[in-house]
C-alpha cells in the first residue's frame, strides 16, 4: 500500500433547536458510519464534487463552503482486496433540504448525530478535535460560521 490518492468529503450540518447536528451515512460495504465522500470530478471544483457526493450518497442539498475545514486519512479497500491510502479533504455543508428519495437511498442509512456522537461513530482521530470543537462553539470556525443562519 505505497500508493496515495485524494478524495473529497462533505460534512453535512444543520441546527436543531439551536444545537448543531452532523449527518453521517453508512458505507455500502461494511455499514460503518462515514461522511459522504468520493473522488474529485473532472471539470468540477473539489467543493462542488463534495456537494454532489452529499446529494447522491446522503440525499441532502444546501450551502457548501468553498474552503475545507479539515482532512483525514484512511485505507480504502477495493472489492478485489487491494487498497490505497487516501487523504480526504472535508468541506462543511449546511443542509437546507433532506430528500426523501435520492440516488443511493437503497444502499445506505443516514442519521443525525451530535458532534460528539459523530466523532465517536466516525472513528477518524484526525476529525475528532474538529468535531468536538463544533460541539463547544461551531461559530469559532470561519468556514462554518459563514454557513450558519
Amino acid at each position: 500500500m505505497d500508493q496515495r490518492t485524494e478524495q473529497v468529503a462533505a460534512l453535512p450540518l444543520q441546527l436543531f433547536g439551536g444545537r448543531l447536528k452532523v449527518l453521517l451515512i453508512t458505507s455500502r460495504d461494511t455499514g460503518r458510519w462515514i461522511m459522504p465522500k468520493g473522488w474529485p470530478m473532472d471539470g468540477e471544483q473539489d467543493w462542488r464534487a463534495a456537494e454532489i457526493e452529499a446529494l447522491e450518497e446522503a440525499g441532502v442539498e444546501g450551502t457548501i463552503s468553498r474552503k475545507p475545514i479539515g482532512e483525514f486519512e484512511y485505507a480504502k479497500v477495493f472489492n478485489d482486496g487491494t487498497s490505497v491510502q487516501v487523504k480526504a479533504t472535508v468541506y462543511p455543508l449546511y443542509v437546507d433540504k433532506v430528500k426523501r428519495r435520492w440516488k443511493e437511498r437503497h444502499q445506505r442509512k443516514r442519521h443525525w448525530f451530535s458532534p460528539k456522537g459523530a466523532a465517536k461513530a466516525l472513528k477518524q482521530p484526525e476529525l475528532e478535535d474538529l468535531l468536538l470543537d463544533l460541539k463547544n462553539d461551531p461559530r469559532k470556525n470561519k468556514s462554518i460560521r459563514e454557513l450558519l443562519p
